[in-house]
């Protein structure tokens, strides 16, 4: 495989991340939105993330956004705030060949740096095995799923939950 540079997105990044991101909308359950995002939409949500603290990276192949993965906070109650859930997409190219596996560890890593104690994965769809064999290889645990939740294509979706302790996890009480 050519070699893949895993790395901190950036605004120039993000025509391809909302290409990515508007695949998953219109072709797949992984995202429960209906309607892709523009541009404008998916700037702004890139710069909250960013701006609150939070890693958006991207994977490039060969020159190109092959993919990309972020970490936002899991609910916005304070108590929740070393709790976060992670995305990742990838374009359907690529799927399958070790990129989203990459780019989750490295979220991962880059979660336990900035003191995040637990990750949640919400995934869209109980039959999306990639994304929990993904999940699974990186140390998440099923911890329930919540049965047809979601309305998409005419058919409905349930979400899997998934969990990770990030660093310490619970084990400790963070200073701050």
């Amino acid at each position: 495989m050519p070699s893949l540079e895993i790395r901190p997105a950036v605004v120039a990044d993000l025509p391809s991340v909302t290409e990515i991101y508007a695949d998953a909308v219109r072709e797949g359950t992984a995202t429960f939105e209906l309607v892709p995002p523009d541009l404008a939409e998916m700037t702004r949500r890139f710069r909250a993330l960013s701006d609150g603290g939070f890693p958006y990276l991207v994977a490039i192949l060969e020159g190109n956004v092959a993919g990309y993965a972020y970490a936002g906070p899991y609910r916005p109650r304070p108590a929740y705030r070393f709790t976060v859930e992670n995305s990742v997409y990838l374009r359907p190219a690529v799927h399958r060949r070790g990129i989203g596996h990459q780019l989750l560890q490295r979220l991962i890593a880059d979660c336990e740096a900035r003191g995040f104690r637990q990750m949640i994965a919400v995934i869209g769809d109980s039959a999306n095995a990639g994304s929990i064999g993904v999940h699974a290889a990186c140390g998440f645990t099923m911890i329930g799923t919540h049965p047809n939740v979601g309305l998409k294509f005419g058919r409905w979706l349930d979400t899997v939950m998934m969990q990770r302790a990030l660093g310490e996890g619970a084990s400790t009480v963070p200073s701050a």
